[in-house]
């Protein structure tokens, strides 16, 4: 085999073996606490100095306290950041708290870049995700049970029912991203021409109109 052609497939073995294991960088030392006053723009969040830092860098506080869900949705969703929580920074991993009244629903959305893991505290939720062939995974959840959604696939989570729903999920990036398909779609700046969004929902060009209104 010509020198060339070793070195290509060795150039592509090496690639494809990076992507495979692809993902937030491993941290380098025994924290990398967030410098939120920090003016370094990094893939990340700069480091605090660890002489400066101190054990509450490391705690946050306030999860048990249940959300506001008197909106449209019915949902409240309290992500806990780095910015809340600088103890976090460059462990790609993120807990958030979701409370759902009834008939409450958290819409169809996307994480980019986390896999999430949500468990059902009280109440009972139903919860899907779609796959890139449009078949539906879905399942109702009770109390205690998880349930796993994968990275970058549609999902939601609806309370069927007529109480209160609580859980808790921990998605595995620090910046996982959250885009509503309903928002991106319709709720664009500058919108979406709606003679595209009819043509892609079979709609006419009034209903497109009255749906984006409401973002």
């Amino acid at each position: 085999m010509a020198f060339s052609h070793i070195f290509l497939f060795s150039f592509f073995m090496v690639l494809s073996v990076s992507l495979v294991f692809a993902s937030e960088p491993s941290p380098l030392q025994d924290f990398c606490v967030a410098d939120k006053t920090s003016p370094v723009f990094v893939n990340g969040v700069a480091c605090k100095n660890p002489s400066l830092v101190t054990a509450d860098d490391f705690t946050f506080s306030g999860l048990d306290i249940a959300g506001d869900t008197r909106n449209k949705q019915g949902l409240s969703v309290n992500l806990v950041t780095v910015d809340k929580f600088p103890g976090l920074n460059t462990y790609g991993v993120m807990p958030e708290r979701l409370d759902f009244a009834p008939k409450g629903l958290n819409s169809p959305h996307i994480h980019p870049r986390a896999t999430e893991v949500l468990t059902v505290i009280k109440g009972s939720l139903y919860v899907g995700f779609i796959t890139t062939d449009n078949k539906l995974f879905s399942k109702v959840m009770n109390k205690g049970d998880v349930f796993v959604f994968p990275i970058g696939l549609a999902h939601f989570q609806y309370n069927f029912g007529e109480v209160d729903v609580e859980a808790f999920s921990v998605l595995n990036s620090q910046n996982p991203g959250v885009v509503r398909i309903s928002d991106s779609l319709f709720g664009s700046h500058p919108a979406i021409p709606d003679d595209i969004l009819a043509k892609a929902f079979m709609l006419d060009k009034k209903t497109v109109d009255y749906i984006q209104s409401q973002f």
